[in-house]
């Protein structure tokens, strides 16, 4: 059973979260029932499959564990080369099952793995930082296996999770949260189920059956760029009402993409919990050791090897096919040039100018539709 796919995933959801809202309206924390509540959710999910079911059984128990022993072995063996070994531990099942398909002509693991797989291994590396000292094996568990953002995200943050969840809401204050909730949801729902599905019956399906000319390619590309936010923005909408409902304020994931003034700009607005946490964790370190130990001459050269590391592993974590690959590259790419002409005294000098705010608004979304052909793999058949 698909996350947020069908009436019966609504109808069978809903009732699962009414005993919630009485916990929450009592100013009762729903974190107690959301764990179990979550693991009922998972079986419908992925009852139908008993090697989805395998696999995940196998990774929660083996990254849990991975977890609480690092956050034993820190205290005596602080070593960065350690974390990286760890890293390399907690991120076998996901690499593993990215590959499977390749060598063994089977596809492995569960849905959803990338997205636990990335709150894994931000605790391991917040647990090298110091930033989280205890571990609540509850409040763990909850976090990885927190049903409303399995599949697809947001990807949250454990401090922050756990600080919500466990965190006293007054009923009046829960009322607001049922009420944002509600709304997202059917916000999602409208995206998602019509919007989107619009657009990918009467304009995707018909357009791919036809010969692949420029004309054609061109209305796929704008096409496919809309159905793509309408149907992911949707599905994030959905699961960021349910969280609230949960009693969980997730992170958002969509802020008006389509309006974004440069390449920069865009990835501050689309994707933001999987932006940002390629940024903090990718990006950032790489760039801060590079300046740090010297690497190279220039700090900038730091910052475009930076760009480019972090936009192909974002490609690769979408998949290892061609388009994801040359995706990430374009986005890396993109960066670069836009970070250079941003340091030239020209841009300085019209960046307030209103014609090169609406020419650079154009222009970028454009390119963001562009690399979203080539994402399609449109281009590639």
């Amino acid at each position: 059973m698909l996350p947020y796919g069908d009436f019966l995933y609504f109808y069978l959801m809903i009732l699962v979260l009414i005993p919630a809202i009485v916990v929450g309206l009592l100013g009762k924390r729903i974190k107690w029932y959301g764990l179990p509540a979550s693991l009922f959710m998972i079986y419908l999910i992925f009852g139908n499959s008993r090697q989805q079911v395998e696999y995940l059984i196998v990774f929660f128990v083996m990254e849990f564990l991975l977890i609480i022993i690092y956050s034993f072995m820190v205290r005596k063996f602080k070593q960065r080369w350690l974390l990286w070994i760890i890293i390399v531990i907690g991120l076998s099942p996901l690499i593993y099952s990215k590959f499977s398909n390749i060598f063994i002509h089977k596809e492995l693991g569960f849905l959803g793995i990338s997205y636990l797989t990335f709150k894994v291994i931000q605790m391991l590396i917040q647990i090298f930082d110091g930033y989280i000292t205890k571990i609540n094996i509850f409040d763990l568990a909850y976090f990885i296996l927190f049903f409303p953002t399995l599949s697809s995200g947001p990807v949250d943050r454990s401090i922050r999770f756990m600080e919500e969840s466990n965190k006293a809401i007054k009923p009046r204050q829960y009322v607001e949260y049922l009420g944002d909730g509600i709304f997202k949801i059917l916000q999602g729902v409208g995206y998602k189920f019509l919007i989107g599905y619009y657009i990918q019956k009467y304009f995707i399906n018909i357009i791919s059956l036809r010969p692949h000319t420029l004309l054609n390619a061109i209305k796929y590309m704008y096409s496919y760029s809309f159905y793509l936010f309408f149907d992911f923005a949707g599905y994030s909408l959905i699961a960021i009402g349910v969280s609230y409902i949960m009693g969980i304020k997730t992170p958002e994931n969509f802020n008006l993409p389509f309006i974004s003034k440069d390449i920069k700009d865009f990835w501050n607005r689309w994707h933001m919990s999987l932006s940002f946490w390629f940024r903090d964790f990718i990006y950032n370190r790489f760039v801060m050791s590079a300046i740090k130990k010297k690497w190279f001459k220039s700090r900038y050269t730091a910052s475009y090897i930076g760009f480019m590391i972090n936009m192909i592993t974002m490609g690769l974590w979408h998949g290892i096919q061609l388009n994801y690959v040359v995706y990430g590259a374009f986005h890396g790419v993109l960066l670069i040039v836009t970070d250079y002409f941003q340091r030239k005294v020209l841009y300085k000098k019209i960046k307030g100018k209103v014609y090169f705010k609406i020419a650079s608004t154009v222009v970028t979304f454009n390119l963001i539709c562009f690399s979203f052909l080539i994402f399609s793999g449109y281009l590639f058949k």
